[in-house]
């Protein structure tokens, strides 16, 4: 512990890792910004090496920024949302690291993404980017569905639909499945030809290769391509019964985030899309609300 950590003069960072990339930002106890820094993917369910890494590197990062050396890192109070680390296993793996900061407040990509949109009040998210799920936290309670990760889960997240937009592009260059504009448009997106030359493309690939081409998906739903439609409309089903779920106590506050949200709010039915409210803030700034809260209970001022 530092001397910082029972001092008005406390530094906080919030960071926020997913599968494409991990944000860090820093805050003082008045909530004030004094710096932002990115890191590249931090899913440590997918590569928890790589995860660490990324990591201290957004930290460094937002550190550097802030003007401040970076051997003050060891004085700053984390909050660290994670994807994954709802698995018990990978909680306790993270909870054993031996971090560089002064304290470490662990919870997963879903609580801080949850504190953000509300702006530290209860509600609810629906998380559909690279990976996807639904958040809740009401009444002092915290539940989550969906969220088992990729392959095996995150129905109409990117990675979902890059998935199904493979699949079907392998059968029409194998001569099993009718040729589509989707099919044209990943074998263009890849420069293949075969179905030989496209799965070699995806030999031990992250799920965020897959989400690369989750907009392809969409602009071909756009021009009407059946098979666009298809897959598009399969994951609004999903963001449906999801909704719903999450919606069952009338007074919830209900958000959606992440890169595909912007795609999937305009094609819910309109009823449902009414009942959406606007983000308050972003899964970092949420990151760092929840290492302020967990501090002030053990350091109250």
């Amino acid at each position: 512990m530092t001397s910082l950590e029972n001092s008005e003069d406390t530094l906080f960072i919030g960071i926020d890792g997913g599968g494409s990339k991990c944000k860090a930002i820093i805050s003082n106890l008045q909530g004030d910004i004094l710096g932002i820094g990115l890191g590249g993917p931090a899913n440590p369910f997918c590569d928890m090496p790589r995860a660490l890494s990324s990591i201290v590197e957004a930290s460094e990062n937002a550190l550097m920024d802030t003007g401040l050396e970076n051997k003050l890192l060891s004085c700053l109070v984390a909050g660290v949302g994670l994807a994954g680390v709802n698995l018990p296993q990978l909680f306790q793996k993270l909870q054993e690291w031996k971090h560089p900061f002064a304290q470490m407040y662990l919870t997963t990509d879903m609580d801080i993404a949850n504190i953000g949109a509300h702006n530290g009040q209860q509600g609810a998210v629906i998380i559909v980017g690279t990976g996807s799920c639904g958040f809740i936290s009401l009444h002092g309670s915290k539940h989550t569905f969906g969220g088992h990760g990729f392959p095996i889960g995150d129905k109409a997240s990117g990675a979902w639909m890059g998935l199904q937009a493979i699949e079907h592009t392998l059968l029409v260059l194998d001569g099993f499945s009718s040729n589509s504009l989707l099919a044209k448009k990943v074998c263009e997106y890849f420069s293949v030809d075969t179905g030989y030359e496209l799965s070699q493309k995806f030999v031990s690939q992250a799920s965020r290769e897959y989400a690369k081409i989750a907009s392809l998906v969409f602009e071909c739903a756009d021009k009407g391509d059946i098979k666009a439609l298809e897959i598009v409309n399969e994951g609004i089903n999903y963001l449906t019964i999801l909704a719903e779920t999450l919606l069952k106590d009338p007074s919830t506050r209900l958000c959606m985030i992440g890169g595909l949200s912007k795609y999937y709010i305009l094609k819910l039915e309109p009823k449902l899309a009414s009942l959406f409210s606007e983000v308050l803030n972003q899964p970092e700034f949420g990151a760092v609300e929840f290492a302020i809260q967990n501090w002030k209970k053990k350091a109250p001022l």
